[in-house]
C-alpha cells in the first residue's frame, strides 16, 4: 500500500486529504511544518509527498529545492492557493513537481496521485 506524506498546515485540508486518500487505499502521514517535512521526506520511506507551498517555518518551494539538492527523487505533488505565473510553474516542473491549485476536488487530486505513482519507478 503506497504511503503518502502530506505537508499541509490547514486542519480542514489535512482532514479532507487524509480521509480521501485513506478511503482510496493509501497510508498517510502528516507534517504541518516546513522545517520537519524535509527530514521526514529524506529519512523515511514515502511513495509521494503532497506539499503545500504555504507552510510555516520553511516555504514549500524552499523545501522542494532542498529536497532536490539532497538528490531525492521522491515524487512531489504541490498543492497551493497561490496564483502561479508561468515562471513559477516552470520552476516547480524543473524540480519535478506536479501542481494542483486549491480549491480542488478529491476526484481530481486522486487522479493526479495515481498518475504520478504509476510513473514512478518501484
Amino acid at each position: 500500500m503506497p504511503t503518502i506524506l502530506i505537508a499541509e498546515d490547514e486542519p480542514k485540508i489535512v482532514a479532507f486529504l487524509k480521509k480521501g486518500l485513506q478511503r482510496s487505499g493509501f497510508d498517510t502521514e502528516v507534517t504541518e511544518d516546513g522545517s520537519t517535512v524535509l527530514t521526514q521526506a529524506t529519512q523515511e520511506a514515502f511513495d509521494l509527498l503532497i506539499l503545500d507551498l504555504g507552510l510555516p517555518n520553511n516555504d514549500g518551494l524552499e523545501v522542494l529545492q532542498r529536497l532536490r539538492a539532497c538528490d531525492s527523487s521522491l515524487p512531489v505533488l504541490v498543492i497551493t492557493a497561490r496564483s502561479l505565473g508561468h515562471q513559477d510553474l516552470q520552476l516547480l516542473r524543473t524540480f519535478g513537481a506536479e501542481v494542483v491549485q486549491k480549491p480542488f476536488r478529491m476526484r481530481d487530486l486522486l487522479q493526479k496521485v495515481r498518475s504520478i505513482l504509476d510513473q514512478s519507478p518501484e
